[in-house]
């Protein structure tokens, strides 16, 4: 069986997209947009200087301003990318969805749930889709497994185990450094979110966590935690060392009642995936890498979404499982206690 794991994009549906916050990571949105022959007509960031030098990298002829106003005034824009910092992004999600237009918000999609329950309540009554860039759903080895739990190939899934060893370091003199919660939040949400996709329906009962520092990391969150998400007849264990300074690893093992996927390598952009059933195993061989297909991945979903008029698949009411799972071990890890996702409301 073929398993669909590349970004699928909405025939000639290409509306005119804004990108409101142009930090760092919004190199690999534009890249991926570019290279789909999306229309990104308009920058905004509040350093004009920043949008600037996107649009002289990307699109050329795109307007630039430091008002995001004057993007949520346009009536031909259809389709915001809003990728600023979690703090500042709800407003602009709000003020987005009431000026009609379709949002893709960066991740991770809020600090609380109730304002995350309240714009997804904004979105549908405003007639507009509002999605999450949990970019990592289309890294090709986790949009095959995916898929491939969906196709029903592996059954009933009884086991999820994720371990990320890399090297997080580089967040030392960046605001990411300041992030308490930088291992299990900012990062482990694309690992959450996997999660959300490889036990779809299931509701996950209980998240015991430990985070921890390692003697020798310099940046000053901890970079070294352990995740167990209990499920009503499954478990689910992720191990992170984000201070893993040689010898990079990730790993994932799904078993279930009728086969198992793995896929290891040395990093998130080149791995190897492995379906075992009783037919025997196969390894399909994958093309393209998490940077940059996996923002080509959210926005070509939503653009979907838009054109077949329904729900995108990373839509923020999805997201928000996701979200639960993450505040739930963000709250264990610091009171030692096992924690009920959804008990826990906001950070």
């Amino acid at each position: 069986m073929t398993i669909p794991y590349q970004p699928r994009d909405p025939g000639n549906y290409r509306p005119r997209i804004a990108l409101i916050g142009c930090g760092g990571i919004t190199m690999h949105h534009l890249t991926a947009y570019r290279a789909a022959g999306y229309d990104v007509v308009a920058l905004c960031d509040v350093d004009a200087t920043r949008a600037e030098a996107r649009r002289a990298q990307f699109f050329p002829d795109a307007l630039v301003t430091n008002d995001a106003s004057v993007i949520l005034r346009d009536p031909t824009i259809a389709v915001v990318d809003i990728a600023t910092h979690p703090a500042d992004r709800v407003p602009l999600i709000e003020a987005a969805l009431r000026a009609g237009k379709h949002v893709l918000s960066q991740k991770p999609f809020v600090l609380d749930l109730v304002d995350g329950e309240r714009l997804v309540a904004l979105a549908q009554a405003n007639h507009v889709q509002l999605a999450v860039n949990q970019n990592g759903r289309w890294a090709p080895h986790v949009a095959y497994m995916r898929g491939a739990i969906a196709a029903g190939l592996v059954g009933t899934v009884s086991s999820v185990d994720l371990a990320v060893h890399w090297d997080h370091n580089w967040v030392v003199g960046t605001p990411f450094d300041d992030i308490d919660d930088l291992l299990l939040y900012d990062f482990a949400i694309h690992w959450f979110d996997m999660l959300t996709c490889y036990f779809p329906g299931q509701t996950p009962l209980g998240v015991s966590a430990r985070v921890t520092t390692s003697a020798q990391q310099r940046a000053r969150p901890p970079l070294l935690g352990h995740v167990m998400v209990e499920y009503p007849s499954a478990l689910a264990t992720m191990s992170f060392n984000a201070d893993t300074r040689y010898g990079g690893s990730d790993r994932t093992l799904i078993v279930g009642d009728m086969g198992t996927l793995s896929s290891s390598g040395p990093g998130l952009s080149e791995q190897h995936v492995t379906l075992t059933t009783a037919a025997g195993s196969t390894s399909p061989v994958l093309k393209g890498s998490w940077f940059p297909d996996g923002f080509h991945g959210t926005m070509a979903e939503l653009l979907c979404a838009i054109a077949e008029q329904r729900a995108p698949t990373h839509s923020a009411a999805n997201n928000l499982t996701s979200l639960a799972l993450c505040f739930a071990a963000i709250a264990s890890s610091r009171s030692g206690t096992r924690i009920v996702p959804g008990m826990v409301r906001s950070l």
